[in-house]
């Protein structure tokens, strides 16, 4: 049970820089009465702020300060738990959140949000929708438990039946379930993956074992022809090295000749010259008999003795010339076999490498066949390695299939699990259990408002209500007082529906305005012989414009505005 015990206020909304104080313990009926703006509401925004970080009002959070102080907003509460007292301090301008667990500051999470969930979920183990449906009723800004929507209806009746751990627990399964999912997909690629590797690994040794002795073999009998290839090339270039020796030879035979052929058609151009001048000599005195410079008689006999030397030397001369024409044909014929030689011995040594190139290509393959061969022969030698990679692939699938097993296993468990923690399985079983109660409840509360109507909650929590004269209403079609009655009674149910399972169970109930215009005098009456009679262990607080009621009452709590601040007047029956 949480027995809240003081809550105080300062720079909160209207209230001023001093702090205003509640004593919940002092009173088990209380009225707070005073006049509109007067600050008899504040209490709840303060609750809720300190308890939440929300007001109960639609209000924004900037506005819950002071605005003419303008900073220093902070709100107090004490309450205790199993012999645990708790101080909860909140603040705006500066930023304050503080949990003091008997005495000791609670260590901080990382942020607020995160210190926000401890206090909801470990220490008062309500949320604000739960807190408001069992602590406060009324007010224009109050949301009664017959205008939420199912799923909202249910959070409160799980809160109040304490299952909502299953809800949690639900969630949990959820997340575990999509994570084993995503395992079993991995694990699903990491088997075909691994079989993959097996079946490339068995080919890899069958490779090994059946085909690396046949390949050696063959290789072996394609290095013997690449030899037999290379011996039949070295043959050959022994016997054109030979053939190149001896053309060199006959070359160097005839090596020569075109220089002697330049020297001798040099000759022949000298002899040319020589018959020409003769020529023209002989040709001169054979025509003339008196010279033409000088028009003198040339002598007969000199003339004679000029052509006859000339005949002689024209016949020395040609003889001379068919001597150099024979001569120069037998240099040409010479030139033309240097030639023909130098042509065959480009022939032969063109040959001697080509054969030298197929040699070293061949060698060339000989070396990488031999490599194939080591390499081929060092994995025969090492096939047991091979093999326990293998087996180390197969033991690695059968421990993957296993474990694939298991999660999906796991699924399976987990996904009846699920199905039970759902809406409609243990849960449903449990309200099931507890709504006749609860509907025997909320009628017994309505027949002592004299509201004698049938109500009953069904397991999605809607409503049936009907009456003596009329059957089959709704909550909307009722008048806002007899809403109210059925608020009231919802409001004792669940109080006492949370002091039977002891989960969100508390002492404080607070009731906002519900007799300034729902109730008429009728009801306020039996609604008051109710709370002083029938609620237990509550410390009630209602909130009213009505200053009549106050003989009603334990204590009455007066607010006003004292220079411009809101302010407890008073705390007593006394005016």
């Amino acid at each position: 049970m949480i027995t809240f015990q003081k809550i105080r206020w300062k720079n909160f909304l209207s209230t001023g820089n001093q702090f205003t104080e509640i004593n919940f313990l002092e009173s088990n009926t209380n009225l707070i009465i005073g006049t509109n703006g007067a600050g008899k509401s504040t209490m709840l925004d303060a609750l809720t702020f300190v308890l939440f970080n929300k007001p109960f009002r639609k209000i924004n959070k900037p506005q819950l300060v002071n605005a003419t102080n303008e900073r220093d907003c902070l709100v107090e509460i004490e309450f205790e738990i199993n012999t645990r007292k708790y101080l909860v301090r909140r603040g705006i301008k500066p930023n304050v959140f503080d949990i003091i667990v008997d005495g000791k500051e609670l260590h901080r999470e990382a942020d607020d949000r995160a210190m926000q969930r401890v206090l909801e979920d470990n220490i008062l183990k309500v949320n604000y929708k739960s807190f408001t449906q069992i602590v406060i009723l009324g007010s224009s800004t109050f949301v009664p438990f017959m205008q939420l929507t199912s799923a909202n209806r249910r959070e409160v009746i799980e809160d109040l039946l304490d299952i909502r751990i299953f809800s949690l627990m639900n969630n949990i399964l959820k997340d575990k379930i999509r994570t084993q999912k995503e395992q079993v997909k991995s694990l699903d690629l990491k088997k075909d993956n691994l079989k993959d590797k097996m079946k490339m690994q068995q080919n890899f040794i069958d490779e090994l074992e059946n085909r690396g002795k046949e390949n050696i073999e063959g290789n072996k009998n394609k290095i013997t022809n690449l030899m037999s290839e290379v011996d039949g090339y070295l043959q050959e270039n022994i016997k054109l090295q030979e053939d190149l020796e001896n053309t060199t030879k006959q070359q160097e035979e005839v090596a020569g000749a075109r220089q002697k052929l330049s020297k001798l058609n040099t000759l022949r151009g000298k002899i040319s010259q020589k018959v020409s001048a003769i020529t023209k000599e002989h040709k001169f005195f054979m025509e003339n008999t008196v010279c033409p410079t000088c028009q003198q008689d040339i002598e007969e006999e000199f003339r004679v003795n000029r052509i006859s030397d000339a005949q002689n030397k024209a016949k020395e001369l040609k003889e001379g010339f068919d001597e150099l024409e024979s001569t120069i044909k037998f240099e040409q014929e010479r030139e033309r076999q240097f030639n023909a030689l130098s042509k065959e011995i480009t022939n032969l040594t063109h040959g001697i490498s080509q054969n030298n190139t197929r040699v070293s290509g061949n060698q060339r393959q000989i070396r990488d066949l031999e490599q194939e061969i080591q390499t081929i022969t060092e994995n025969l030698a090492n096939r047991n390695t091979e093999h326990e990679k293998l087996d180390e692939f197969k033991s690695n699938l059968a421990h993957t299939f296993a474990e694939l097993s298991d999660k999906k296993q796991e699924i399976v468990h987990h996904d009846f699990a699920y199905s039970l923690l759902k809406d409609d399985g243990v849960k449903t079983k449990i309200i099931r259990k507890y709504l006749p109660f609860i509907n025997q409840q909320v009628n017994r509360y309505l027949q002592m408002m004299d509201f004698y109507i049938n109500f009953h909650l069904d397991e999605e929590f809607k409503e049936t209500v009907k009456s003596p004269i009329h059957e089959d209403f709704s909550y909307s079609s009722f008048s806002e007082g007899e809403k109210m009655r059925i608020d009231l009674a919802l409001l004792f149910t669940w109080r006492e529906v949370a002091r039977v399972k002891n989960s969100v169970n508390t002492n404080l109930l607070i009731m906002d305005e519900v007799f300034d215009s729902s109730l008429d005098g009728f009801g306020t009456d039996e609604f008051l012989k109710i709370i002083r009679y029938v609620i237990k262990d509550a410390n009630i607080f209602v909130i009213s414009h009505k200053q009549d009621m106050r003989d009603k009452f334990e204590s009455v709590i007066m607010f006003d505005k004292v220079k411009g601040f809101s302010s407890k007047v008073s705390s007593d029956k006394e005016e």
